[in-house]
């Protein structure tokens, strides 16, 4: 059952997804109601294009996923969420690369990577969670 032999804290998959998806609510609110003062932050040009909005709007529903999912210890939606997370920093270097997006574009791939890292250090650790 879901939840039952889980590791608690920081060693939980299912703590890790719960995070990042709080973490893209939060970046999703800020792009979607302020988004040049994030801009601002990192030294990115501000912006009247709707896009970013748009994109706000993608996080925080990929968020809201994360966080009402994670609970059920799925362990084939932790892979995917790291699979899919992981995958961030090749687009955005290829952005950055070939699209002419700022670097600091980056800066927010590590976070996904990071995150992702998390999430598949805890699984792997963890292997109580329901199998695939």
């Amino acid at each position: 059952m879901p939840g039952q032999t889980y590791a608690r804290g920081l060693r939980s998959p299912a703590v890790s997804v719960t995070v990042f998806g709080l973490y893209l609510v939060g970046l999703a609110l800020v792009l979607m109601t302020i988004p040049n003062v994030l801009l601002a932050l990192f030294g990115i040009a501000p912006t009247q294009e709707p896009w970013i909005r748009v994109a706000g709007m993608l996080a925080g529903l990929i968020g809201l996923l994360y966080v009402r999912y994670a609970p059920h210890g799925d362990r084939p939606f932790f892979e995917l969420t790291v699979q899919l997370r992981a995958s961030v920093i090749v687009f955005f270097l290829a952005f950055v690369l070939l699209a002419s997006a700022p670097w600091q574009l980056l800066l927010f791939g590590a976070i996904d990577l990071g995150a992702a890292g998390w999430t598949w250090l805890t699984v792997a650790a963890d292997k109580r969670i329901t199998p695939a």
